[in-house]
């Protein structure tokens, strides 16, 4: 249960198709938030999850398409409308295919224009100076993919990364702000990304992470879930490349 003083009543989210965002979005239903901001480029999905949120938990939920892809930031400025809410979620992305991408440069781009570039055009609109005086927060999920560059994943690697740093520079300008950003380094978990690839045994359920994130939703900094990943990263920053080659 959230306390009074750490309620959410309206939450944003980009990439609400994603398991863990709809994680999230049940865990804040049964604790009292009453209106949902659901984008994502799936629109059956995204309906059927509206709608059953809706009906189980009579909320208010607005769905809207967007394909961080092929979305033309020059040409639909005006769609970069954010509603003020209590808090801001940023799980959109995509894995994308690494041996593609060595050979084709769009698979490259795609990987980076939805994890990283297309992303940081509508954190930019979350937190305008002005929004930052108002207490409410934004979480956004990275990847320990972005800790140390493999073989195996280095182009969306790369493209979280990226994202890292750039969050890691938003906490920090909002240190002394009520807005507090969080970032989320998460490890593996049970999604449609890591099936047939992580034994399951190694994922953490995603309405785990959800009760987990909103003990304290409106904490900073950055953080690993489950944590045994903090440990786990520690290290592996650590060895040498002829072994991370490996990997």
């Amino acid at each position: 249960m959230i306390s009074k003083e750490k309620e959410i009543k309206s939450v944003w989210i980009l990439g609400s198709t994603s398991k863990v965002a709809q994680s999230i979005c049940i865990e804040l239903a049964k604790n009292g938030c009453k209106k949902f901001f659901l984008l994502a480029r799936n629109k059956i999905k995204n309906k059927q999850f509206s709608t059953n949120l809706r009906r189980k938990y009579n909320v208010l939920v607005e769905e809207t398409y967007i394909d961080l892809e092929k979305f033309d930031f020059s040409k639909d400025e005006a769609a970069l409308q954010v509603s003020n809410c209590d808090l801001y979620i940023i799980t959109a992305g995509i894995l994308g295919d690494n041996d593609l991408a060595k050979k084709d440069f769009y698979e490259a781009k795609k990987i980076v224009d939805v994890n990283f570039t297309s992303i940081i055009a509508w954190i930019n609109v979350i937190t305008k100076n002005e929004r930052l005086n108002k207490r409410s927060a934004l979480w956004i999920f990275t990847s320990v993919a972005a800790d140390r560059g493999r073989p195996s994943n280095y182009f969306y690697g790369a493209a979280k990364s990226g994202l890292q740093i750039y969050s890691e520079g938003l906490i920090s300008r909002c240190f002394k702000k009520k807005f507090s950003v969080r970032v989320i380094k998460a490890g593996y978990m049970d999604t449609p990304m890591t099936i047939g690839k992580i034994p399951k045994i190694f994922c953490t359920s995603t309405s785990k992470v959800a009760k987990i994130l909103l003990r304290r939703p409106f904490r900073r900094g950055i953080e690993y879930l489950p944590w045994f990943w903090n440990p786990i990263m520690f290290l592996i920053r650590l060895l040498p490349y002829k072994i991370v080659s490996k990997l």
